[in-house]
């Protein structure tokens, strides 16, 4: 009896330890579905996505339409026979015929303990809401964003030293774990979905450069959720005598360390005024208490830790966010 042909879809770098875990399993994989290459880098080269390379060093035949609402390429997905599509992070709409096509539909796994962030970025709306827990949802696919029935779970926790960069690293793994642990179940039809509930819903709307702007009289907890939740991107940035510092990590903290003369970290000093300096970071006064700015960097410079930083740049007393008189 010949083994279940398995489509694989996905694009970006999260999706490539489930494709993996697969092909080490020995799972028949007929083919992998990915987004078109696009360019990159400076030079603006066409390169293939992460998961086309995982897929032409494991010699699997890699297809990249641009959409799967055209005949000819459903046509295409039709003639692979699948009995299983899984799809990962892929970034095109599967229209229902082509959810229909496999014996047992496709699944998808998704960043996040649904019903809670459906949508475009999961991973970073978690933390820079401040849950407490995310994780890996294994999903029926339907038409709707996220709405299919929820076959199987596993959470983990945030923590407050998590960018978003840590989240999907950890996340893409235990999605990969998901998905084996259930395969068996999948391919015979055999795992029942969870109907969501519509009232628990939430939309993790795509993240925006505008967003990445700080707004120091927010308190301080809500700027370091935003922080983190901006690491790799769009990355948190602030103005500093004139030019764009970019903020790749920060803490809140209590205030239990005393301020250094004549500042006041009491609460009352301004939104944005650099009130403390030391190995462990910049503290920066905040609408509601004081942010601490571990790694930061400067246009054209790397990112640098603050106390690497500090040691170029004192900037005890100085200002963020405020836009300055050009003197020239």
């Amino acid at each position: 009896m010949s083994k279940p042909r398995i489509i694989y879809a996905g694009t970006p770098d999260f999706a490539v330890p489930a494709l993996r875990a697969l092909l080490h399993a020995g799972a028949n994989v007929v083919a992998v579905y990915t987004q078109p290459d696009r360019p990159a880098g400076r030079g603006r080269k066409l390169t293939a996505s992460p998961v086309k390379q995982a897929a032409l060093e494991a010699g699997i035949p890699v297809f990249q339409p641009l959409s799967l609402r055209n005949v000819e390429a459903q046509g295409e997905l039709a003639a692979l026979a699948p009995d299983l599509m899984v799809v990962a992070a892929y970034g095109l709409l599967l229209p229902k015929v082509v959810l229909d096509m496999p014996t047992h539909g496709c699944v998808n796994l998704h960043a996040s303990l649904l019903p809670r962030w459906r949508g475009a970025a999961p991973i970073q709306r978690a933390i820079e809401s401040g849950d407490a827990e995310t994780g890996i949802t294994l999903m029926q696919m339907d038409i709707g964003l996220d709405t299919g029935d929820m076959l199987a779970k596993s959470a983990c926790p945030i923590t407050p030293h998590d960018t978003s960069q840590d989240l999907h690293d950890r996340l893409s793994e235990m999605g990969a774990a998901l998905l084996m642990q259930h395969l068996p179940a999948l391919l015979t039809g055999m795992l029942k979905g969870e109907v969501q509930d519509e009232a628990l819903v939430t939309y993790a709307k795509k993240l925006d450069k505008a967003e990445a702007v700080l707004d120091w009289s927010l308190p301080a907890t809500e700027l370091a959720r935003r922080i983190m939740a901006f690491n790799p991107w769009p990355v948190a940035e602030t103005l500093w005598k004139g030019e764009t510092l970019r903020l790749w990590r920060a803490q809140a903290i209590d205030g239990a360390n005393p301020p250094q003369p004549p500042f006041d970290k009491g609460g009352s000093e301004t939104p944005g005024r650099i009130v403390a300096t030391s190995r462990e970071g910049i503290d920066v006064a905040t609408g509601e208490g004081v942010l601490r700015i571990q790694q930061l960097q400067r246009p054209g410079g790397k990112p640098l830790l603050a106390a690497d930083f500090l040691n170029s740049h004192p900037m005890l007393g100085e200002m963020l966010g405020v836009v300055t008189e050009d003197t020239h």
